[in-house]
């Protein structure tokens, strides 16, 4: 007879708890290694029923995940678990059974037992075993939003916190509902290069850019399948486009135009400090190559990391007075800003409106996202600097723009980054990396937010046996974002691209 057949006789014929328990006993003989598991007795798995919630990896206790997501398998934290038993059964229905070295739910189980319990909950029972006795933990609850996810999944790159230019990097696809990854441009497929700033259009990859730093360096925007490398610095202009972001038309990208430098620290806690010597924001007609300026995004002041309003009527930007940096770095405090657009007409408006005042407030405020659906501004706030990512007291904050107001997201923060933050295409959720497990790699989280701007507990990106995959991984997560579907690319092309140096000019657009 079959392991499966024998595990479902014996749950079926056990539906008391007590009788359930002992019936994990036997199971357990089957499906825990090959080793034999010599069978607990009743007292001992009875006495060890505790009052305190199992310890795993990730922490899922309590988090709130949409329905269809991949499954949220876990392990102990302790790793000298011998085995573990769980049981997830859901408040409107369905349960599944799962045991061995960690929690592994089958991908169309989950599925089923997610919708069927969407706007409820699923009661996850743990019971392990360490030095041959067995404990069995207070419940705790996964709750199954009513706002879906219908989003296909993520882009990001994945990069080594080592401060390289180039090397082993890539921009990478993940199917959420799965635990498939793509690669979309690896360094294997351009040796070399180092390649960042991948930003698709509202989660619509058939607007994207993408561009590669250095020798051979460009600026790729693709529209329906069709790659464009364009050479984005001009004579009016002090470097290449960076920072994209798409107006919600199509037509237009907004970049920043820059130079990247870094400092390090020794004999202090702090490794690294990203910097600008100068930033300015432009825009690109992408229908004639034609980039947009405005004397307002032109100044001596450093402006940085632009993005359009949901209705495209407005660019947010942060910008900074120019400091001596690196020597001055903490005296760079970032305001957010926002600029009138006309896409009609492709003209800026001639008032520069300041939301918040850095130098103000003794505060930087930067990576500004709007949500899609125009209700929210999410942005970092940091003591200092215009990159917040290397800030460790960078946080995520909110702010209502039906009524002004301004919060910190204290429920998702740590003491660790939060930063590289964007929205589902449905605006009820969003992504964001983080340093929160050891202050140096960033992982990614997800989250929802209600009508009223209330965030649920972030749950880390789920992958097959979680710790494995996370303490063995060498890569930091950077610039998250969502894709509605997955993304089609040539990176045969991009090669050709890179390496056969053609590019098409860009002019300044008369006024």
């Amino acid at each position: 007879m079959k392991k499966g057949h024998i595990y479902n006789k014996v749950v079926k014929a056990c539906r008391s708890y007590k009788t359930w328990m002992l019936a994990v006993s036997v199971i357990l003989i089957v499906f825990c290694g090959s080793r034999f598991i010599p069978l607990p007795s009743p007292s001992l798995l009875l006495s060890k029923t505790i009052d305190a919630y199992p310890e795993i990896y990730p922490d899922y206790i309590g988090v709130t995940i949409p329905a269809g997501i991949a499954p949220l398998d876990f392990n102990m934290a302790e790793e000298s678990i011998d085995c573990m038993v769980v049981e997830a059964r859901g408040t409107k229905g369905g349960e599944i059974r799962v045991q061995g070295e960690w929690a592994a739910f089958d991908i169309d189980d989950w599925h089923e037992l997610t919708a069927l319990n969407r706007g409820g909950k699923i009661v996850m029972t743990v019971c392990a075993k360490k030095d041959g006795e067995w404990v069995q933990y207070k419940d705790f609850n996964i709750y199954v939003s009513q706002y879906s996810l219908d989003d296909w999944g993520l882009t990001y790159r994945r990069i080594k916190p080592g401060y390289e230019v180039g090397g082993d990097i890539g921009i990478y696809q993940r199917d959420i509902h799965s635990f498939n990854e793509y690669a979309i441009l690896a360094e294997t497929a351009v040796p070399g290069r180092c390649m960042n700033c991948h930003t698709a259009n509202r989660t619509n990859p058939d607007r994207i850019t993408m561009q590669i730093r250095g020798e051979g360096g460009g600026t790729m925007i693709q529209k329906d399948g069709k790659q464009i490398w364009v050479e984005t610095k001009t004579d009016s202009t002090k470097s290449a486009g960076s920072y994209s972001y798409w107006h919600p038309g199509g037509d237009y990208c907004a970049m920043a135009v820059n130079s990247v430098h870094q400092a390090f620290f020794v004999g202090t806690g702090q490794r690294i400090e990203v910097y600008h010597k100068f930033s300015n924001v432009e825009v690109i007609d992408t229908r004639s190559n034609e980039l947009i300026l405005s004397p307002l995004l032109q100044t001596d002041d450093l402006e940085i990391f632009p993005a359009f309003s949901h209705d495209g009527k407005w660019l947010y930007y942060s910008t900074s007075k120019p400091c001596r940096v690196p020597a001055e770095y903490e005296k760079v405090k970032c305001s957010l800003c926002r600029i009138a657009f006309d896409a009609d007409k492709g003209t800026f408006g001639e008032v520069v409106d300041t939301l918040l005042n850095g130098p103000a407030t003794d505060k930087s405020y930067t990576l500004v996202r709007p949500s899609y659906d125009g209700r929210w501004l999410m942005y970092c706030v940091s003591s200092r600097g215009n990159f917040p990512v290397c800030q460790d007291d960078a946080d995520l904050w909110l702010m209502d723009l039906a009524t002004g107001k301004n919060r910190e997201l204290k429920e998702l923060n740590s003491r660790w980054t939060e930063s590289f933050h964007n929205w589902s295409e449905n605006s009820k959720w969003f992504v964001f990396s983080s340093k929160r497990e050891n202050g140096m790699y960033a992982q990614l989280y997800l989250a929802s937010i209600d009508t009223q701007g209330r965030v649920t507990k972030p749950f880390l990106l789920p992958q097959r046996n979680p710790r494995k995959f996370y303490h063995e991984m060498m890569d930091s997560y950077n610039v998250p974002d969502f894709t509605k579907s997955k993304v089609a690319f040539d990176a045969h092309e991009a090669y050709r691209q890179v390496f056969g140096g053609r590019r098409e000019s860009v002019r300044i657009r008369e006024k």
